[in-house]
């Protein structure tokens, strides 16, 4: 059998269709990848609170989350860098002070700031119409979404991953990148000013220092890296790995960066992917 490879894997738009739905021959893809003796990570923007049974189910080697800050292999933390408890406390009055609701992304919950279910129905429908869903999906995967939150939980934390905020403007943005120089200040959920959110994140992480952290706690080599991704924050991931592919329901700049562009996500993407790439 050829070199065993590792994997890493973007969630929404890559494993996930933009409905939350993932796809059969995506879980039978990872499946035949990892039985052909090849590891699978998830590498994703999301928490480990925010992965359904049905993912976790597949049966994964370890994920990496948070956009980079926590890294899991084989039931083992190799490595979680959390947002400081003054940080937090920070970013929750500056949010309250601009009326911007959010939501607190930690391993143990996703916890909602107090009116933000009200605020965020709309946005999450246009996140997911912008992704393509119809009208009645898009409806559908909004509530799956805010069903996940806690909305009475405490603000003031110390287990934070990262922080999303919804735009009110994409001047909000502009100001988070100013008021919070020991963060990260990045945009979500559209292009450039298009925008819907804002997240806020620790310093110096992304995907691609995750795999590395990874790699070397394996005692792999990059060059036996592959990267699958669907977006603007894959391409530190894709630019890190051996190989890397986009999603051919992808953004623009992501399939420019990626080596290869495979079908859409919900037309057997990650299945047509594997085959390319000689997993299964």
């Amino acid at each position: 059998m050829a070199q065993s490879k590792i994997v890493f894997l973007d969630v929404d738009g890559t494993i996930t269709d933009y409905e939350n739905n993932v796809p059969q021959s995506a879980k039978d893809a990872i499946k035949a990848a990892r039985a052909n003796g090849h590891r699978v990570y998830m590498c994703t923007g999301r928490s480990k609170a925010e992965n359904p049974p049905e993912i976790w189910e597949i049966g994964f080697d370890g994920m990496i989350g948070g956009n980079g800050c926590y890294v899991e292999s084989e039931g083992e933390v190799v490595m979680h860098q959390l947002i400081t408890a003054e940080q937090c406390c920070h970013i929750v009055d500056w949010l309250h002070g601009r009326g911007l609701e959010f939501y607190l992304e930690s391993n143990n919950g996703l916890f909602a700031s107090e009116r933000f279910r009200e605020a965020a129905g709309p946005i999450m429908r246009l996140y997911a119409k912008g992704k393509g869903a119809s009208d009645e999906d898009a409806e559908t995967s909004a509530h799956a979404f805010m069903d996940t939150l806690i909305y009475d939980g405490e603000l003031y934390r110390d287990d934070l991953n990262k922080v999303s905020f919804i735009l009110s403007t994409y001047q909000d943005h502009l100001d988070s990148v100013e008021e919070f120089p020991d963060l990260v200040a990045r945009t979500w959920g559209g292009k450039g000013e298009h925008a819907l959110f804002g997240d806020l994140g620790v310093k110096g992480l992304d995907k691609a220092h995750a795999i590395r952290v990874l790699v070397e706690h394996l005692g792999a080599n990059m060059a036996d890296t592959i990267a699958v991704g669907d977006a603007k924050v894959d391409i530190p991931m894709f630019a890190c790995c051996g190989a890397s592919v986009c999603m051919g329901s992808g953004g623009d700049e992501a399939k420019a960066a990626a080596d290869w562009v495979t079908t859409d996500v919900d037309d057997d993407g990650m299945w047509n992917a594997f085959v390319h790439l000689g997993l299964i």
